[in-house]
């Protein structure tokens, strides 16, 4: 079984390219912070920095919705690759391929910087029981 799930948050803004194919299928690769405890009861972290690659919708979505220190579950498969560089060395290289993910967490501080008249992605404001208002939507439409 080859299966890995991870939170943690982007160690930079995701990078999102296209293939050159019939498809022009959208690749995403971004880095993610994960923490570590050495010990329960010590206080000490480990922070490994885990790079992740996705593809096609899943690449885009990340790519347009995601930003450096945003939080991130997600679950894939870890996969390892060899190539020979440049100089005729053999290299490795380990990513996660990313099959499913969800947003944990907004970075606060880009959110600030919004309001300051950035034209980034703006997230609602929570209420204080934690849900998000959904505006008033006209209902009249629906079968129900």
């Amino acid at each position: 079984m080859n299966k890995v799930i991870l939170i943690g948050r982007l160690t930079a803004d995701p990078e999102l390219r296209y293939l050159a194919n019939e498809n022009n299928s959208g690749v995403c690769r971004f880095t993610v912070a994960v923490e570590s405890y050495v010990k329960k009861e010590s206080k000490e972290k480990n922070v490994y920095f885990i790079n992740c690659v996705c593809f096609g919708k899943r690449a885009e979505t990340i790519g347009k919705y995601f930003f450096k220190g945003d939080k991130i579950a997600l679950s894939g498969k870890l996969h390892v690759r060899n190539y020979t560089d440049k100089a005729g060395n053999k290299r490795y290289s380990t990513d996660v391929v990313v099959y499913e993910f969800d947003f944990c967490e907004k970075n606060e501080k880009r959110n600030s910087e919004s309001a300051a008249g950035d034209t980034s992605v703006k997230f609602p404001s929570e209420q204080a029981d934690g849900f998000y208002s959904m505006g008033d939507n006209d209902n009249s439409d629906l079968p129900f």
